[in-house]
């Protein structure tokens, strides 16, 4: 006996069939609108340049065009969900901010949102070594002699970050475990807040030669970069991650927008997705060790 097949078994398999070819022309026409660009803190700090350091080029090598778009609030996580709630087709994208990525999931300031879970790496921007600046009144004129000074002064110092969870605020937690100083965290809305009193890491800029390093300064172990990357929600197809990730180290190879970036004090570090994708589970697991050592709460 011939088994029997309903016609509404048929008309599924049939709609199945014509699915798949939809999807493979849908990709193969990416873009076919305007790649917004999610940039989830204000303008003006390092998530912001990023993001536009790369937009109108990659816009351009992809044969279409990308906008910025500036959605900050909830330590980053409004702009975070507002990218995993769009359509995962590559046109809605996400510059990430390493203190995000890494950092603030370690302290438990994403809510539900895991990084490593909810977006594809792309690759990276940018990675920049972190600056200890200090306001004219300090009288101090190196980061021993900060050291020395916060000693004398315990809690009576302190610093700006970027946020719970930002690599300022970590970047310094970590500091005054290394140096054994105590110091207050003044948190702001975004980097471009922060910069009369940011207090970070402290490696060698090449553009800075005289600068000394965390290294020359008597902390060896406190090598803090930051990074700004690209990402994609989960979701988005695989061709169109892996053009996205071609097409983007592309644009980055490019003299003049390394050129742009190094007169801004960033560093222009391609990678791959797959050596982001370590970076980011090498990171959160160090952050992790210094919240629980620093006694660090989302509250």
């Amino acid at each position: 006996m011939k088994p029997r097949i309903s016609r509404r078994a048929l008309t599924g398999a049939a709609l199945g069939l014509l699915g798949a070819p939809a999807l493979v022309r849908a990709q193969d026409t990416f873009p076919n609108r305007p790649i917004t660009l999610v940039v989830p803190s204000p303008a003006g700090g390092g998530t912001d340049f990023s993001a536009r350091l790369i937009a109108d080029q990659l816009g351009r090598a992809l044969g279409g065009s990308m906008v910025v778009e500036n959605r900050p609030g909830g330590n980053d996580v409004v702009g975070l969900t507002s990218v995993l709630q769009a359509r995962p087709d590559g046109h809605t994208l996400l510059c990430g901010y390493c203190g995000t990525m890494t950092g603030r999931v370690a302290v438990g300031t994403l809510g539900g949102i895991v990084p490593a879970r909810d977006f594809i790496p792309i690759g990276q921007i940018t990675d920049t070594p972190q600056l200890f600046v200090t306001h004219p009144s300090v009288p101090v004129n190196s980061m021993r002699d900060f050291i020395a000074y916060a000693k004398q002064r315990p809690g009576d110092l302190t610093y700006a970050s970027a946020g719970v969870g930002s690599m300022h605020h970590l970047g310094a937690e970590l500091l005054k475990l290394r140096a054994g100083i105590d110091m207050l965290h003044v948190p702001y809305r975004g980097t471009g807040e922060t910069i009369r009193d940011l207090i970070a890491g402290r490696v060698r800029h090449p553009g800075m030669p005289n600068i000394p390093s965390a290294k020359e300064e008597g902390l060896a172990d406190l090598d803090l970069n930051v990074w700004f990357s690209l990402f994609a929600p989960r979701g988005t197809p695989e061709p169109v991650a892996r053009l996205l990730a071609q097409k983007l180290n592309e644009v980055l190879a490019d003299p003049a927008i390394r050129k742009r970036a190094f007169d801004a004090g960033a560093l222009v570090v391609p990678s791959t997705p797959e050596a982001l994708a370590k970076r980011m589970e090498r990171e959160t697991a160090a952050w992790a060790d210094v919240v629980r050592a620093a006694k660090i709460t989302a509250g």
